[in-house]
């Protein structure tokens, strides 16, 4: 209790707080603060901290002197403060602060949504990273264990060198992100890992399909989409339903058809989906764009008979609009007749709207000329 009390009072002295406001003044010891911020899917991550650097404010030269010397190995016995087996606050001046946005894993071990202080315990081959749940103490003057939310061990590494003391994500994938200390020639790397990521987005796509976003049917249908290349069929399905039929805002046209037929083949609903894929391929939103990229997705997925059908269909229905001839060289290549696909790329060649189309149209006619298949 004595300990505390003196504390308070050196506290008072070094820090002294008023009720006024308080000004803007450099940081102590120059170490400037920082922030650094990576989504991980919906998940927002932030470490906000101060930056120390290897030169210290008078200009020595402490490369070599950090680790061990300035930043002590494994927990001290601090004298000041009520702390007596003190971890380093990985940083300088407040402390480091960690900030998740939802429940995550930090090396598979779980740590809720909140803000947390960082804390860590060097050692010449391992570490410990101390997450508290208190994250307003000034340092480790306060730490006290029993507010630890998590402890894991990690392994130190070389690093290119670095003057400023600097927290990065150095691996980031849909689902985890690596992030690092780094500081001078070493570097600290632990992993912050999202287990149910496609949950979590596919929970907020429902939350906002109940706000504003949910009036336009664009958004279903776009819900639809992600959720069928998640593999969430029931959810797909739904999204997919709403975007064509819901009650003054879906609507039946290409775009939304067509991924309710996709959705409906995922299901296993064949026969449904023919007749779903029907309906958009002549409805009247299937402009002559609409239905030339689908029969080159259907190409490109082996459906060569489909692509050739559709492709026939755009002519008919759009009859030598672009990219129609574009389309019917493709049909003819694709089943190798290369002296009639030549005769429609040169009218293509004619309607080609810009350069980069031009210039295709000019290396598949030159290719049809060689006796060339120019889908493969």
């Amino acid at each position: 209790m004595r300990r505390f009390t003196i504390f308070v009072a050196a506290l008072s002295i070094v820090l002294p707080m008023t009720a006024s406001a308080q000004l803007s003044l450099p940081p102590s010891g120059d170490n400037q603060k920082a922030s650094v911020t990576q989504f991980i899917g919906p998940v927002r991550v932030t470490i906000d901290y101060s930056s120390p650097d290897v030169h210290s404010p008078r200009g020595e030269d402490r490369r070599g002197k950090i680790w061990g010397e300035l930043v002590p190995w494994g927990f001290i016995d601090e004298p000041f403060g009520t702390c007596t087996e003190c971890p380093w606050r990985a940083g300088a001046n407040e402390n480091t602060v960690l900030t998740v946005s939802h429940d995550v894993l930090v090396e598979g071990k779980p740590l809720p949504a909140g803000s947390y202080g960082v804390f860590m315990a060097p050692g010449p081959e391992e570490w410990t990273l101390i997450l508290s749940k208190n994250h307003t103490s000034w340092g480790h003057y306060t730490y006290d264990r029993a507010e630890d939310a998590l402890r894991v061990t990690v392994t130190p590494r070389k690093s290119e060198y670095h003057e400023w003391l600097t927290y990065e994500f150095t691996d980031r994938r849909p689902d985890r992100a690596a992030v690092a200390l780094k500081w001078e020639d070493l570097q600290v790397p632990f992993t912050i890992s999202v287990p149910d990521v496609t949950d979590l987005y596919m929970a907020q796509i429902w939350r906002e399909l109940r706000s504003q976003r949910g009036f336009q049917w664009q958004n279903w249908s776009s819900a639809a989409r992600w959720a069928l290349n998640a593999k969430r069929l029931d959810d797909a399905f739904q999204f997919a339903q709403n975007a064509v039929g819901f009650p003054f805002i879906g609507q039946e046209n290409f775009t939304t058809l067509g991924t309710l037929a996709d959705v409906q083949e995922a299901r296993g609903m064949v026969a449904e989906a023919k007749v779903t894929r029907e309906k958009a391929l002549n409805h009247r939103t299937a402009g002559p764009n609409e239905l030339h990229q689908y029969a080159r997705l259907q190409l490109q997925r082996g459906n060569r008979d489909e692509a050739i059908r559709i492709w026939q269909l755009n002519a008919k229905r759009h009859p030598n609009q672009w990219p129609v001839n574009v389309g019917l060289m493709r049909a003819h290549s694709a089943a190798g007749r290369y002296r009639d696909a030549l005769r429609y790329a040169r009218l293509a060649l004619t309607q080609a709207p810009d350069d980069v189309n031009r210039k295709s149209l000019e290396e598949a006619i030159k290719t049809l000329g060689e006796g060339k298949d120019i889908n493969s």
